[in-house]
This record gives structure tokens, sequence and C-alpha cells, in this order.
């Protein structure tokens, strides 16, 4: 699709939809959020595209290491006494 058509579709789109100062502004705030993009030289400018890559790359690392820890602590539930004060922590924490 051309920018252009792009450009008359959102013209012809109800007001209420998102408009592109908000997005921008969005694109910023995960800009902050997402350490990659954060720890980079201030003074680079870096797309939007590259801002979502990365919030993407970001939130799959993350569900990686929640899915990892949850195994963990499932290992260490099985090695620990089930009616031991820790078994109730490490049960609590996996739910």
């Amino acid at each position: 699709m051309s920018s252009r058509s792009s450009r008359s579709r959102r013209s012809s789109v109800p007001s209420s939809n998102i408009s592109d100062e908000q997005i921008a502004d969005l694109i910023s705030k995960l800009q902050q959020l997402i350490p990659e993009i954060r720890n980079a030289r201030s003074s680079s400018r870096v797309s939007a595209s590259k801002v979502l890559q990365e919030t993407c790359n970001y939130i799959r690392s993350l569900q990686r290491e929640v899915s990892d820890l949850s195994d963990r602590l499932s290992e260490l539930l099985l090695s620990t006494d089930p009616e031991s004060a820790q078994a109730a922590i490490i049960r609590s924490l996996l739910m």
C-alpha cells in the first residue's frame, strides 16, 4: 500500500482513532522502556519500526525468562517437602 493511499484511508477513519502525535508519543515511551534502545547513544535517532521490533524482541526475551524461572521453581518444588513453608511459597509463586 502506498503512503498516499494509507494517508487517504487514514483521513476517512473516524476521529476516535489514535493520532499520529499520539503514536509518536507512545513510540517515545516504548523507547524509554526498552533497555536495548534506551542504552544506545541518545544522539542517534531510532525509527519507529526499530522501536517496535526491539519491543517485540524484548517481550519475547521476558517470556523466555519467565518460562525458565517457572521451570526452575517447579524443579525446586519437587525437591522440597510438600508440607513445608518453602513449598507453600513456591506454589504461590507458580500460580
